[in-house]
């Protein structure tokens, strides 16, 4: 039988030169995004934090964790959202339930 729904985990970073105003943005985005598709479960702002290596010469990043139910085909389509933001240097979707 297909699976109807699934949690997912996805954390993202976001460019900190955007500042407080543009940060705010694209977490609210991503948040009304999953809201859309699915139901938002928590959303955690974990801030400026070290990157483990030097992306596009930033040695910082801002961390956001948001987890999210939603059908299969929502991910690659948030994936694909992620990809083609300006200001999102890194994300990662996982499926909670495998």
């Amino acid at each position: 039988m297909a699976k109807v729904t699934g949690n997912y985990e996805t954390l993202y970073i976001i460019n900190p030169a955007l500042g407080e105003e543009g940060i705010a943005a694209l977490v609210a985005k991503f948040k009304a995004l999953a809201e859309e598709h699915g139901t938002l479960g928590e959303v955690t702002e974990w801030g400026n934090r070290r990157l483990a290596y030097p992306i596009n010469d930033l040695l910082e990043g801002y961390y956001v964790l948001m987890t999210f139910s939603s059908n299969p085909s929502f991910p690659m389509e948030l994936d694909r959202v992620f990809k083609i933001t300006d200001g999102i240097l890194r994300s990662i979707i996982i499926c909670k339930d495998e």
